[in-house]
This record gives C-alpha cells, structure tokens and sequence, in this order.
C-alpha cells in the first residue's frame, strides 16, 4: 500500500462554504456573509476529511480491474464507510474497488454515490470528540499535541484534525495531514482541505511559541488556532 499522496488520496469535489469571509479594513476582524445563491453541499468537512481517512485505510484500488456493477460498487463504498477510522485494515481485508485508479478518480467519477453515502452535515455537528474543545489547552499540551500529529503523520497514520478558535468560532474545521518537516523553529504540517481540495494546505506549529498557526484561506483570515486529533482513539 502506497502512502497518503495529494491529490490521488482526496476527493475531487469540496466542502462549500455557507458564507463568503473576508478582513474588515477597519477593524482587521474576520467578516463574514451568506452567499447566494445558497450552496448545497455544506457543513460537511468533517464528513469529507473522516470518508479520505477511511479510504485509505480501508480500500484498495484496481486501474486494471472490470468496473463493477452499479449495486456492488455502491455495496462496496459502504462497507469501505462502515470501517472504523480509527483503525487501518491489513492489505488481506482491504475492499477492492477494480475500474479506479485512486480516491481522487472515484471521488469524480461516483461524486453522487460518495456524497449520497458519506452521511450528512449533522456528523460534523455531532462529531464525538467535539467535546474536548470546550475545555482549556495549554501551550505544553498543544506542543505535545503536534508532536504526536508529527508521528502520525510519519506513520502514515492520515490523522484528521479539528482546528478551531474558541469561543468566537472564527474557524471550526477538519483537515487531513500527510507530510511534516521539522526545523529548529517550527513544524511545518501538509495538509488536504476538504474546502479547497486542489491545493496543499500548509499548517505550522511554532514550537517557541508553541502553537498552531492556519494561514489566511477563502474561509479564515489567517492567525493562531488550537488543534487537536480527531479519531486517535475511542474518546475522540
């Protein structure tokens, strides 16, 4: 099994945001409208980056493969989206999906079939780690959070991760890391956006400072957040 490669690893179609954001010149605060019309495919970011992680763990593809059936592919996706994401399946157990080269061709070719079984938005609402981010993080904590991210990464592990500001919310989102550097300063995360699924995503952690950093992006303007993993274990 080949590790976690962007963009072959990701979905081709993106989490739509429901609002346009953008910098008030004024106050440098975070601004924010609905845009119109109204997207239909929303609030599902931790639904998009939970279906990557999923995949990879679980599925293998078969470019040489017979295409299957409409009724076993679809029997096949959900089984792959049954699996536990906090858990990589051995080579033997993988679901084979012949006709496809990657996640990143499924995903195009069969974007209302993954859509349709991937679940809706309220999974990101009701995501259950979501409780950990009512309580305080200190600087150690979150130091000691990117380093385990930094393993995961190593591991090939896919880890998702909740960022976030709180309690103003500014940004509330889940992206999936696959490659880490490491200097004398800072770590330096690549990361696959459920937003933005065409670009890399570059995400730091200050390791003076000690902590994260998510650069400016169409939803966020940029600035210090918290993060920690999502599905590392059966609390999260």
């Amino acid at each position: 099994m080949r590790r976690f490669t962007h963009p072959q690893d990701t979905l081709a179609y993106a989490n739509e945001t429901v609002w346009t954001y953008a910098r008030d010149p004024l106050t440098g605060r975070q601004v924010h409208q609905k845009r119109v019309p109204e997207p239909d495919y929303t609030l599902r970011c931790f639904v998009l980056a939970r279906v990557v992680k999923q995949f990879h763990h679980h599925a293998r593809f078969d470019p040489a493969g017979a295409a299957l059936p409409a009724e076993e592919l679809c029997r096949r996706t959900r089984t792959v989206l049954k699996r536990c994401p906090r858990s990589r399946g051995d080579d033997a157990h993988r679901i084979v999906l012949p006709g496809f080269a990657d996640l990143r061709e499924f995903s195009r070719a069969q974007e209302t079939l993954l859509k349709r079984e991937a679940g809706g938005a309220w999974q990101s609402y009701f995501q259950r780690g979501h409780w950990r981010m009512l309580f305080p993080f200190s600087r150690r904590s979150q130091e000691r959070e990117a380093r385990q991210l930094a393993e995961a990464v190593r591991a090939d592990s896919a880890p998702v991760v909740h960022v976030f500001t709180f309690p103003a919310l500014t940004v509330n989102h889940a992206i999936v890391l696959h490659a880490v550097t490491e200097t004398p300063a800072a770590l330096r995360f690549l990361a696959y956006d459920p937003n933005d699924p065409d670009a890399v995503l570059e995400f730091g952690f200050d390791l003076e400072r000690r902590e994260f950093h998510l650069p400016a992006t169409a939803y966020f303007i940029g600035g210090p957040v918290t993060a920690y993993e999502v599905f590392r274990n059966l609390w999260r």
